[in-house]
């Protein structure tokens, strides 16, 4: 059986390192994704689509939906892009919303919760708030991709980060780019 993960989609640009971890978990898990409205419009305004049929699309209005509980069980959560303000929501369990509600519950459940933050340079304000989620069980990371595997093009870049992501839920992929030393 495969395995169920929720992508959450907030509104910081970045939405291909949404489109791409979708990509590849195409086929590997049940996907649950909560877009947000300005998800939405981002997406729209960066030529990047959320149409896929295989997808199991949740409202981010719907606090009713199952993702929202702690028995609607699954693997992780990851936010891809997640902006500041969602960050924020989660460092301090504000929940106005499906996504930072299921990010919420995530944590309480002690469950993988993916933060893939997308915003530079950074404030004392945000570096506080990382901090505050990490203490809470969060991982984070930040959309800054090596260098090292030589990629050809901005899917290579973005495909290094996601490699990262899926090892963390312990999806198994062939994403390349993994650090073997110096020839």
């Amino acid at each position: 059986m495969n395995p169920r993960i929720i992508v959450g989609v907030s509104g910081a640009s970045g939405m291909l390192y949404a489109r791409r971890l979708l990509d590849h978990l195409a086929g590997k898990a049940e996907v649950h994704i909560i877009l947000t409205p300005v998800a939405c419009e981002i997406a729209r305004h960066e030529q990047v689509s959320f149409e896929d049929s295989d997808l199991i699309v949740h409202s981010p209005d719907n606090l009713a939906s199952p993702v929202a509980s702690g028995s609607f069980l699954h693997q992780g959560m990851v936010i891809a892009p997640c902006s500041m303000k969602t960050l924020s929501a989660v460092a301090h369990g504000f929940t106005p919303n499906l996504l930072t509600r299921a990010a919420d519950v995530t944590l309480k459940e002690r469950r993988p919760c993916i933060l893939l933050l997308r915003e530079n340079p950074l404030s004392r304000i945000h570096i506080e708030n990382m901090l505050r989620a990490h203490d809470a069980g969060a991982l984070i990371m930040t959309a800054s991709p090596p260098f090292y595997h030589r990629p050809d093009d901005i899917t290579g870049l973005v495909d290094a980060v996601i490699a990262r992501i899926l090892d963390h839920l312990n999806i198994t992929h062939s994403i390349g780019g993994r650090w073997s030393g110096y020839p």
